[in-house]
């Protein structure tokens, strides 16, 4: 499938070595800071090597030190129960703070493990914190990162809850579509950076029945799929398995209603 090729460039392309020349600027924390205060921001991030695929940033349980801005690559988080059993609670694409768990107790509620080649930019907290006391701007957008996360655990439980195993995947799909567009790729075609077993854990479903309905879904002319390379053929008719009574695009080419 040669033609979602220009996508996954873009996905993995090199990002700036500081916030002015990232390409991932317009999503992440510079927006929210005016040029003349970029630098202020600049002083406080660290930047690391890339992380090796199956590396963890940081355990469940360590003390919570820093947020992490992802640069390249992806990045999954997940609980440990009591019983050993891991449970995936979400997916970190570039532009994402990951880390943020840790600020209610100073420890990490979670683990943090690379999915694949992964950048991120190390911000210190306590850093942070100061600085938003001084740029209102950073404090606001501080407080929609806490949004975001608390929607997130809202929208796993509904999918983890009342929703069918199609509509799981589907909802998550239209997730990832919409979370690719707001970086500036194609909402249509993109890489996915967990294997199908991380997006069975995820959702609450065996890896068969992941198989199966992507099998089923590009049987049904929604999706073509080709390893972790994913083009949304129909989205208006993926919106609609997602969520059957909500309001989706139609067929004339609206633009579909993410959900994220």
């Amino acid at each position: 499938m040669s033609e979602i090729r220009p996508a996954v460039v873009m996905l993995h392309r090199q990002t700036g070595s500081n916030c002015a020349e990232c390409a991932l600027n317009p999503v992440c924390l510079p927006p929210a800071v005016a040029d003349a205060d970029l630098d202020q921001l600049e002083s406080i991030i660290e930047r690391r090597r890339p992380l090796t695929r199956g590396s963890q940033l940081f355990q469940q349980g360590d003390t919570f030190n820093a947020v992490y801005a992802v640069r390249s690559g992806g990045i999954k988080t997940s609980l440990t129960g009591p019983d050993g059993a891991e449970q995936i609670t979400g997916f970190y694409l570039p532009g994402e703070i990951v880390g943020l768990d840790g600020v209610a107790e100073g420890r990490h509620g979670v683990t943090a493990t690379v999915l694949e080649s992964t950048a991120v930019c190390t911000i210190p907290f306590s850093h942070l914190e100061t600085l938003t006391g001084k740029l209102p701007g950073l404090q606001h957008h501080l407080f929609t990162l806490f949004s975001r996360e608390i929607q997130a655990d809202q929208q796993l439980l509904l999918l983890l809850g009342k929703r069918s195993a199609e509509a799981r995947l589907a909802a998550f799909l239209l997730s990832l579509s919409a979370r690719y567009q707001r970086r500036g790729l194609s909402d249509r075609r993109f890489l996915l950076p967990m294997s199908r077993t991380d997006i069975g854990n995820h959702l609450g479903l065996a890896i068969e029945t992941v198989s199966r309905l992507f099998t089923r879904l590009q049987q049904n002319g929604v999706l073509a799929a080709e390893g972790k390379d994913i083009t949304l053929l129909d989205p208006a008719a993926l919106c609609q398995l997602a969520e059957p009574a909500a309001e989706c695009a139609d067929e004339a080419g609206k633009r579909v209603r993410h959900l994220s």
